[in-house]
């Protein structure tokens, strides 16, 4: 092997590990209206610019590209507050939880705070619908000569008894 070609080749080898850093120089330009935008050519007059090391990380690695600031520990390290954003409403102050609901409609009972739709729902739609002083009740005409009732209230819901 020549000497010549000896020498072009190591310099290439010595120059193989700078060329295949991912780190490159831009420009950080911001105009006054807060407008952002990185570029290698370089900002315009009116534009305020900052020069930015860019790190291109290669595929597959599992470098973190983002550092780890303060606030960012801070905000790991605070505990965090649980915020119920919604609730459902049933319409009667939430009296019976879920649980309660599921398990009158397995029993066929229809306590206080179940609402129209969770007692047509259970028993069907009421053979005989009367109303007097803002109570609404249902009747329903079971087998053997038997009925049976559910009292409402104005807003609804199932009465309890007093």
């Amino acid at each position: 092997m020549p000497i010549q070609t000896a020498r072009t080749l190591i310099g290439a080898l010595l120059c193989l590990p700078l060329a295949s850093q991912a780190t490159s120089t831009v420009q950080r330009c911001e105009d006054a209206s807060g407008a952002i935008t990185y570029t290698s050519l370089g900002c315009q007059a009116e534009q305020h610019s900052q020069q930015v090391n860019a790190y291109n990380a290669p595929p597959g690695s599992l470098q973190h590209i983002l550092p780890s600031g303060r606030a960012d520990r801070a905000a790991r390290a605070a505990p965090r507050e649980l915020v119920v954003v919604g609730q459902h409403d049933d319409g009667c102050g939430n009296r019976l939880s879920a649980e309660q609901r599921r398990s009158a409609i397995i029993n066929q009972r229809t306590p206080a705070g179940m609402t129209r739709r969770d007692v047509e729902s259970l028993l069907g739609r009421p053979d005989k619908v009367s109303q007097r002083n803002g109570e609404m009740r249902y009747h329903y005409a079971q087998k053997g000569g038997r009925s049976h009732q559910v009292t409402f209230d104005e807003d609804g819901c199932v009465k309890g008894k007093r």
